[in-house]
């Protein structure tokens, strides 16, 4: 019985402690040379074939030729690798279970980086394995993660990421939480 009061007692305090984390902004995970290039970076061309409605066959996320240099950057925040963190972003579905909720997703940190012109950076693109899986009904929608932040380098078809999160929780942003 004291056992199952501690593991009780122990479950209760790391809930409180995830709730009481404080929000990570996405412009920590950008080394301040990224956050002042992007900030003398002129005004981006949304001329494209996304902008007019047609993706390619991977959905539109890659970067397209001729950005400026920090619009691909990789570069990271080192003190962020393995810091247990709460990001809010909303989500990009990769990967979904048998009962159809995503389990391995990008988290971005505008609403529907998957077809504006053009996608966040690398290291402002948070690959997210969550492997209890959340129903995601929209994109834009916006989610609380809540885990283990590593600096891995992920590429696939649809985007590069400099980070991955290992979730222990993923929650859909409330009211109450602004």
């Amino acid at each position: 019985m004291r056992r199952l009061v501690m593991t009780f007692l122990l479950l209760g305090a790391s809930l409180v402690h995830a709730a009481d984390l404080p929000e990570t902004d996405w412009l920590d995970l950008m080394p301040k040379s990224d956050q002042m290039a992007l900030e003398q970076m002129p005004e981006i061309d949304h001329d494209s074939p996304e902008a007019q409605g047609t993706f390619t066959d991977k959905g539109g996320l890659k970067q397209s030729k001729g950005l400026p240099a920090v619009m691909y950057s990789t570069k990271t925040v080192a003190s962020m690798n393995g810091k247990h963190i709460r990001l809010g972003g909303y989500p990009v579905p990769l990967e979904s279970d048998a009962k159809g909720r995503s389990t391995l997703f990008f988290l971005v940190p505008y609403p529907g980086a998957c077809i504006h012109v053009p996608p966040p950076p690398p290291n402002q693109l948070v690959l997210v394995r969550y492997p209890k899986g959340l129903k995601l009904d929209d994109i834009y929608t916006p989610l609380w993660v809540t885990g283990t932040l590593k600096v891995e380098k992920v590429s696939n078809d649809l985007a590069d990421a400099a980070y991955a999160l290992d979730a222990g929780q993923v929650r859909v942003v409330k009211e109450e939480d602004l």
